[in-house]
């Protein structure tokens, strides 16, 4: 990917969603990284004095959980998982807010399900809160709201969560934060040959090509969800960008051009670079 095509592209983002998953936020020790949260306050926060609007929607509600009250683990109960969640989402909110205050910026939290998006009313609520927190320097920190979802309104994964929310939005770019730095044609963490595939327009050649099984330990979603939420947000002229985010710096570094990642477009009509 051209190194100015990244880079023009956050430079003319004014409104932009930044989703931070598991993997990405836990340290090596399996907790939430107080230090990693810091960093991503102090880059949100530079952006946010330059002009640019930041959403973030942050997992690690349930990892959150088992670091506050380290038990339960084990426990495949449903109820014990959204039990974890609501313990997780008080220590995670806190964490941000903690990373956030350094700045003296204040965060509001938004926990959604599925039918939140269906609803007519609650969308515009939704809508009306988001602005209202950004016409007042407040950054937005979304979530699934697991300790209610069944599967009926369970929407399943944060890259989605992400997707829908930059749509309801109308962002101008979706930042997807990972453990990768992007979209491989193999699993990079099996095969040292896999190919990262810097731009995508054509969704169908994308999945023709690449080998798309696996998922995180904690996460939800692995490289399956990500497309799917990157052709959500393509569908409404939204790009979306797919990069590793323990990348020292990775806003500033992607705001830069200077980070591999993979870059969803609207297609033009050609494929894959």
């Amino acid at each position: 990917m051209p190194k100015d095509m990244l880079q023009e592209l956050f430079q003319r983002s004014k409104k932009i969603v930044v989703k931070i998953g598991s993997n990405t936020l836990t340290g090596e020790d399996g907790l939430v990284s107080k230090s990693y949260l810091n960093d991503i306050a102090s880059q949100v926060t530079e952006l946010t004095q330059k002009g640019q609007r930041i959403l973030i929607v942050s997992s690690g509600a349930r990892v959150s959980g088992l670091s506050a009250i380290n038990k339960w683990a084990r426990r495949a109960d449903i109820h014990y998982k959204q039990a974890l969640c609501a313990i997780g989402q008080v220590a995670l909110m806190d964490s941000w807010r903690q990373a956030f205050a350094r700045h003296s910026v204040h965060v509001g939290q938004i926990l959604l399900t599925k039918d939140d998006f269906s609803d007519a009313y609650r969308t515009l609520n939704i809508r009306n809160t988001l602005f209202t927190l950004m016409d007042e320097g407040v950054i937005p920190i979304v979530n699934e709201n697991d300790t209610i979802c069944v599967e009926e309104i369970k929407i399943g994964d944060n890259d989605n969560l992400a997707a829908l929310t930059a749509i309801l939005w109308g962002a101008d770019l979706l930042l997807c934060l990972s453990d990768i730095e992007g979209v491989f044609d193999k699993n990079p963490k099996q095969h040292p040959d896999a190919k990262l595939i810097e731009t995508v327009r054509d969704f169908e050649a994308l999945k023709a090509t690449i080998e798309t099984a696996g998922t995180s330990s904690f996460g939800t979603g692995g490289i399956e969800s990500k497309i799917e939420a990157a052709q959500k947000v393509v569908a409404y002229g939204i790009p979306m960008v797919l990069a590793n985010g323990k990348t020292p710096s990775v806003l500033k570094t992607l705001s830069e051009g200077g980070a591999r990642a993979t870059l969803f477009l609207p297609s033009t009509g050609s494929t894959l670079t």
